[in-house]
């Protein structure tokens, strides 16, 4: 995943980099860089895969409204097969560490923010959904197609694993709710916060389109993660669901709470078998081992 990060930014920032202060190369690329005209921004990129535009007109509608999240400065821009653009940067401001029901409910607050801003944006929905969280696939068999992951030794993932994803999976598959737009990679390792506040919730590239309890649990499940990633305590999903309804002052029905906390797993068993397809140290997989059976009763799967 590569491209001229300098001509690019001549191109369409107008002004050269003089230096890159930041560098991560994952499912995307990111660099921080100073320009020559004193400028510090991130220059964002991904495999075009349709999703980029919807990400950027939501990201870009939340910023003007004062909501926290950086500003795009470009629009996407297509280069060799790569969705690119640049947003300010927000520096500053740490992780809020902690797994405990206080630390939920701080981050469920936050999250019923953004939800409640993004009701007002209207675009395309961004589909696929980010791997990571994306139940909803039409392929065949319980995992959606990720290249690199398939051509791996399936044979390693847990039975109990493949087990759990699959009846997550049925479950969600059985509701039949309205799809919203919302953050579908809330993790502690995408906000940062001073002086108590969130100060920016970053990564709006993984805007995702499900219904808007599985958006919720998922968040519920994964609001702590860092690296390696786990999965919070099961009262801590349950605070974290709480607080999230009474900040927006609707409470879920029992079939909406049924899918949160189905979805609260699924990410879970992708990272599980991640870690168990490269030979990682089992966090996740022994989180889902755990408290697998409790988030099933949960859900009623």
């Amino acid at each position: 995943m590569t491209f001229d990060l300098a001509s690019w930014c001549a191109s369409w920032l107008g002004s050269a980099p003089v230096e890159v202060f930041y560098s991560r190369v994952s499912i995307s690329s990111v660099h921080g860089v100073r320009l020559a005209d004193g400028r510090s921004v991130y220059v964002k990129a991904r495999e075009d895969d349709g999703r980029a535009v919807s990400c950027l007109t939501a990201q870009a509608s939340l910023a003007s409204r004062g909501l926290p999240c950086p500003r795009p400065i470009t629009p996407v821009v297509v280069v060799d097969g790569l969705a690119v653009h640049a947003e300010e940067s927000l520096p500053g401001g740490e992780m809020l560490l902690g797994s405990s029901p206080d630390v939920a409910r701080r981050y469920a607050a936050v999250f019923a923010r953004l939800t409640a801003a993004l009701e007002e944006v209207v675009v395309a929905p961004p589909l696929p959904n980010p791997r990571w969280s994306r139940w909803d696939h039409s392929d065949s068999g319980v995992w959606p197609v990720i290249g690199f992951l398939d051509a791996r030794d399936q044979s390693v993932v847990p039975a109990f694993v493949v087990e759990i994803a699959e009846r997550v999976r049925k479950r969600l598959l059985a509701a039949d709710r309205p799809c919203v737009l919302g953050h579908a990679d809330f993790e502690a390792q995408n906000l940062r916060w001073q002086d108590g506040d969130v100060l920016a919730v970053h990564d709006w590239d993984s805007l995702g389109w499900q219904p808007e309890a599985a958006l919720v649990g998922a968040a519920a499940g994964a609001f702590a993660n860092a690296s390696p990633p786990s999965l919070v305590p099961v009262a801590s999903s349950a605070a974290f669901l709480e607080a999230y309804q009474s900040c927006r002052g609707r409470w879920f029905s029992g079939e909406e709470l049924e899918i949160a906390w189905a979805a609260s797993l699924w990410t879970a068993v992708h990272n599980a078998r991640w870690e168990a397809l490269h030979g990682d140290a089992p966090v996740s997989l022994e989180a889902v081992r755990e408290q697998g059976p409790e988030r099933l009763r949960l859900a009623g799967a």
